[in-house]
């Protein structure tokens, strides 16, 4: 990683000259009170080392007679100036050889010169950032569109099936009817199929009232001819059988009634409303279920693509112990930036802006006077700890300060 050795300032801004060695690891603070030129200082390094697009609008400092100086070495041996009217770049390596603004690039990262920047970017870019460090952010934007995807189907689904249930329950319902439509010719037939019947029953009745008549009739020329008995006798008992078995046959017929199919074909079509309004309410219910079971497999998906991305993430090396990614926003100790401390937000920062470019070994930031003492040195630790330099601002005269402005 590479670290600033030194550096040189002269008529930039609001500062006259500083000559600074910053610590190689660890938090070395700027301290003075305001409008003392901290600030110009951590403007002129950006400048120094990220070429001009950090140039201030206002470079050179009012009342100077000569123009903006600026001399940074680095501990690779590269010293990095600026001078003259133009304040032109020069790079020079150990051996004398010159280089610009393109060899800082490869080891100066932007946003360490720059951290404002990331942490006034929105909660998604942060989080994007992240995911750009860890090399996640492809799977984790395909997870997204197919956990969005999921949560969409199943929502719809679910309101389907919620309004086939309401309409299901709307719909009346009468126990006492068929389960199927009744049909009218079909009740016709049977109804023709019973008056033949009763027809049968009435041909047999007016068979056996006509063996009755003929009965009594041969029976009186039997009185009246008694001569004509020996030829009649045979003719009598055979008539007299068939009378018996007449009888006995039309005893036990019993006519069918065709009420009830005369009231149904008159209240068919009531009756048909009926029984499709029952058929209507069962079709409701198997497609709310039908959804509903839908609407539960997608939310065992939907689970499965969030447990996914719990998973890639947990794997994942993060540039910080705690980090992560949630919803798409960048989360710390299960706090969301938003919701974190000013202390937080800058240690989270820094671990992503350093993970940005590995060969960066610094970080500029200002106006440190947000954090307490205590955090301060806890901070500072923190730096020493990841090898990690800090050259940063605070409105404070104090011993916490490494070198103040006046």
């Amino acid at each position: 990683m590479v670290k600033i050795n030194k550096l040189e300032i002269e008529n930039v801004k609001r500062i006259k000259a500083v000559q600074l060695e910053p610590k190689a690891a660890g938090l070395t603070v700027i301290g003075g009170q305001n409008r003392q030129g901290k600030t110009s200082v951590i403007d002129a390094i950006a400048w120094a080392l990220g070429g001009d697009r950090f140039r201030p609008s206002a470079a050179q400092r009012e009342g100077a007679l000569t123009p903006p100086d600026l001399r940074v070495e680095l501990d690779n041996g590269l010293i990095v100036e600026r001078r003259g009217k133009n304040s032109e770049l020069k790079v020079t390596d150990p051996s004398g050889r010159r280089g610009g603004q393109q060899l800082l690039n490869e080891f100066v990262e932007q946003l360490a010169l720059d951290l404002p920047r990331f942490m006034q970017a929105s909660s998604r870019e942060k989080a994007n950032t992240l995911l750009q460090i860890i090399g996640l952010r492809e799977q984790l934007i395909a997870l997204e569109g197919q956990e969005q995807d999921l949560y969409n189907r199943r929502r719809s689904i679910g309101q389907i099936a919620t309004q086939k249930a309401k309409y299901a329950k709307e719909l009346p319902f009468d126990p006492n009817v068929p389960t199927e439509p009744v049909s009218v010719s079909e009740l016709i037939r049977q109804q023709q199929e019973i008056l033949a019947r009763n027809g049968e029953n009435q041909r047999k009745r007016a068979q056996a009232a006509s063996l009755q008549i003929e009965e009594e009739r041969l029976r009186r020329q039997v009185a009246e001819m008694q001569r004509q008995l020996a030829e009649l006798q045979a003719r009598y008992d055979e008539i007299c059988r068939s009378l018996e078995i007449a009888q006995k046959s039309a005893a036990a017929l019993q006519d069918e009634s065709t009420a009830e199919l005369e009231a149904n074909i008159a209240n068919i079509e009531q009756l048909n409303r009926r029984v499709q309004s029952n058929l209507d309410r069962e079709r409701a219910l198997d497609e709310a279920a039908q959804y509903q079971a839908e609407y539960d497999g997608l939310s065992g998906a939907l689970e499965q693509c969030r447990q996914a991305k719990l998973d890639l993430l947990a794997g994942a090396q993060m540039p910080l112990p705690g980090l992560s990614v949630a919803d798409g926003e960048l989360v710390y100790q299960g706090q969301r930036w938003d919701n974190m401390s000013a202390s937080e937000q800058l240690r989270v920062a820094v671990a992503v802006v350093r993970r940005l470019n590995p060969k960066c070994g610094f970080v500029l930031l200002d106006k440190l006077e947000q954090m307490d003492l205590p955090t301060l040195q806890e901070f500072g630790s923190w730096l020493e700890a990841e090898g990690l330099q800090v050259i940063a601002t605070r409105v404070s005269c104090g011993s916490e300060c490494s070198v103040i402005i006046d």
